[in-house]
């Protein structure tokens, strides 16, 4: 019985906060929708570290990833609606084309992980120097150099 009133608490609040409950979210099971919700509401679309903006192309660069299509047109449309521009949501695309890329390579060669993270450290390394050399700030968050 309490997870019929959690159920309806769930549907009331998707209510006011989309105007309807979408269908695939009432065919959840009803001990999975609080949580779903909770993750949706608090983190997905609440204002946290990571503007929406960003967090809707990283969500659109996983969709091309696992090749889902609901998750697609979700996240594309989320990103516009929090201000993405055509140009930004093709570049998280191509990001996670190239990123799969990368990784179905990395995979499939076996490479030894401890020999790739070794590399990535070096390479990050020479580009902090190459950054401090050229009076460039290393602050987190700064942009990286445009060449390297």
């Amino acid at each position: 019985m309490a997870t019929t009133t959690k159920k309806a608490k769930v549907e009331q609040e998707m209510m006011e906060a989309f105007g309807l409950v979408p269908k695939w979210v009432s065919l959840m099971p009803e001990s999975a929708m609080e949580g779903f919700w909770a993750q949706m509401r608090d983190f997905q679309l609440a204002e946290t570290t990571i503007p929406n903006k960003y967090k809707e192309l990283i969500g659109l660069a996983v969709s091309g990833a696992t090749r889902c299509r609901y998750c697609q047109l979700f996240h594309v449309e989320a990103a516009r609606l929090f201000g993405a521009t055509d140009d930004e949501i093709a570049e998280a695309a191509m990001m996670g084309a190239h990123t799969m890329s990368a990784s179905t390579f990395l995979n499939a060669e076996g490479l030894p992980y401890e020999e790739f993270k070794k590399e990535t450290l070096q390479i990050v390394s020479n580009i902090k120097a190459k950054m401090a050399q050229q009076g460039q700030p290393q602050k987190k968050g700064d942009k990286a150099p445009a060449r390297v």
